[in-house]
């Protein structure tokens, strides 16, 4: 009798799951970021964060999209691409920008930050710190 009653709970439970549900992502990167420092190394690894004034935001949406203020193709060119997706298996955004250098941008958290990476020779990424 208790394994039948443990079952029909099992099935409810499976059941009372909304596909909504299951397409969300549960992640700390989740939320909304402002840009405040900028590394821009000169190509032989001495380059740091300098802080930046900026009104750049990144909003990392549960669902897996992002959106921006600004163009997710810069620093590269005008392109102007505002959104685009993520993954959290792979640490990478999508942004489909023309330039296949800046089509796909790494990221990380550490310390608190989001720091984005994008492909380059000298190395150039951007530091945000969460705003929500």
């Amino acid at each position: 009798m208790k394994k039948n009653i443990i079952f029909l709970m099992l099935i409810g439970l499976f059941f009372s799951c909304s596909s909504d549900d299951q397409e969300k992502i549960e992640s700390p990167v989740v939320g909304s970021w402002k840009l405040i420092e900028v590394l821009a190394d000169p190509g032989d690894g001495s380059g740091t964060f300098r802080a930046v004034e900026s009104n750049k935001t990144i909003e990392f949406k549960s669902n897996g999209t992002i959106a921006t203020n600004t163009s997710l193709c810069d620093p590269y060119s005008d392109e102007i691409k505002s959104s685009g997706s993520y993954s959290v298996t792979t640490n990478k955004i999508t942004t489909n920008c023309q330039n296949p250098n800046i089509a796909t941008i790494s990221f990380e958290l550490k310390d608190n930050y989001l720091i984005l990476h994008f492909i380059s020779n000298e190395g150039y990424s951007q530091k945000f710190q969460r705003i929500n």
